[in-house]
């Protein structure tokens, strides 16, 4: 694949198989502000006592099951239609309209080299 190909259709799947999920709905709420920049004079009071919020699980495992399933269904969609230029298409599209002020793309080449190392 070509490398510009491969940079649209990445940005495209991000935008659809990532950000357009229940990530959205955990993405919505009100987020902290940090006088120390770092987040390290933000805490969250439970029963329980403080959590640094350096230390917080922003995500229960059942938020993790719900949002990997539904990423991994949305891949598998898009996987399915890899031969339909049209639906191609229309993912590059949508993605350059929706990421427009994201970073380019990079090749993670050392990590993809040691995906291997771990089979």
């Amino acid at each position: 694949m070509k490398k510009e190909d491969a940079k649209r259709l990445a940005i495209g799947m991000a935008v659809y198989c990532v950000r357009n999920t229940f990530l959205e709905d955990l993405h919505a709420g009100t987020g902290p502000s940090s006088e120390a920049g770092d987040y390290s004079d933000v805490k969250v009071i439970s029963p329980y006592g403080e959590i640094p919020w350096p230390n917080l699980s922003r995500l229960d495992n059942d938020e993790m099951k719900k949002l990997m399933k539904e990423v991994v269904n949305k891949i598998y969609t898009v996987l399915l239609r890899m031969d339909d230029p049209e639906f191609i298409e229309g993912l590059n599209q949508w993605g350059q309209l929706m990421a427009r002020k994201w970073d380019e793309p990079e090749d993670l080449k050392t990590e993809a080299r040691s995906l291997k190392d771990k089979l």
